[in-house]
């Protein structure tokens, strides 16, 4: 296993991470309309999950040998605030942190389990919020 691009791959998730952290507490400050309180209250929970992963990734980072980023990732202001942009947005950046975390499972595939695991769930955790947030995209029919 080339530890080196490995590290460099869980520091770009990390930096991804925090960059969620921001977007979303950002977000959560956004909502306006009846549906606020639990959209802030969603958004809250996803800037709080990424805190969590970024903590992980930095573990992952230290425990082999790494030094954890103290970069964050790419924050773009759209200035489109409506529900609609937001999720938008939300859905390319969990789209792009599931792009980061494919590399990370080719990297440690058949050679680490623990980092696969931890890859896969993360996978998994990733995939959840995308299909989440597509169904909130979804507009119902009359």
């Amino acid at each position: 296993m080339n530890e080196k691009k490995v590290i460099d791959t869980l520091n770009k998730i990390m930096e991804a991470e925090l960059a969620g952290v921001v977007r979303y507490t950002h977000y959560s400050l956004m909502v306006f309309g009846h549906n606020r309180i639990p959209i802030i209250k969603w958004f809250q929970e996803q800037a709080t999950e990424s805190l969590a992963h970024a903590g992980v990734a930095g573990e992952h980072i230290t425990t082999l040998g790494g030094h954890p980023s103290l970069k964050i990732g790419t924050l773009l202001e759209t200035h489109k605030h409506n529900l609609n942009d937001i999720l938008k947005e939300s859905l390319d950046h969990e789209q792009a942190q599931v792009k980061n975390l494919h590399a990370l499972l080719k990297l440690v595939e058949d050679k680490s389990v623990y980092l696969e695991e931890y890859t896969r769930t993360m996978i998994h955790d990733e995939e959840m919020h995308i299909s989440e947030i597509k169904k909130m995209l979804r507009v119902q029919p009359k």
